[in-house]
């Protein structure tokens, strides 16, 4: 998932969980922490042997947070798997660039369309897996698939391009052709 501190975008990923020690991942390092929270919340951190302390004030249904740390307050955003579709899904309405590409870090689960296939806006191209999280890539223009970059199983990065496409312009009946 990314998360949003004012202008900085972290990659942060759940690596293990038991009890209160947790292994997280932040823009690909590995941070061991004692994370306990309390129900006013407060939130402790223990690192490297050093403490430190928070409190969370939570807003728009847990997704945003406030967070104050002794004499500075940060907000957070939290964009999880779904909300980071939704989000490349509607920038994308406008026009269709001339590949798909993964938005985030995760899994090619399934690609229901081989070179050559002419797909119609609304159609699914790719198939991801990302947190547990299945979300389908479609197409929002009639086009054709020009190349297919991935294979199912792959594993993928964020903003890596999985498929090329022709997009079709009104009236060329399926030639391939880009606008």
């Amino acid at each position: 998932m990314e998360i949003h501190i004012g202008d900085r975008i972290a990659d942060v990923s759940l690596v293990n969980k038991e009890g209160n020690s947790v292994s997280i991942a932040i823009d690909g390092v590995l941070y061991d922490v004692d994370v306990v929270m309390t129900e006013n919340g407060a939130c402790s951190i223990l690192h490297d042997g050093k403490s430190y302390n928070a409190g969370l004030t939570r807003s728009n249904g847990g997704k945003n947070y406030k967070v104050n740390m002794h004499f500075s307050s940060y907000t957070v955003d939290i964009v999880d798997t779904q909300a980071k579709y939704l989000r490349m899904k509607k920038s994308n309405k406008e026009k269709q660039n001339d590949n798909i590409a993964s938005p985030m870090p995760g899994k090619v689960v399934k690609i229901p369309v081989k070179v050559g296939d002419r797909l119609n806006a609304g159609d699914t191209a790719v198939v991801i897996e990302a947190m547990k999280m299945q979300s389908n890539y479609k197409v929002n223009a009639d086009c054709l698939i020009k190349d297919i970059l991935v294979q199912e199983g792959d594993a993928v990065n964020a903003n890596q391009v999985l498929i090329a496409l022709d997009i079709l312009t009104e009236g060329n009946n399926g030639e391939g052709t880009t606008i």
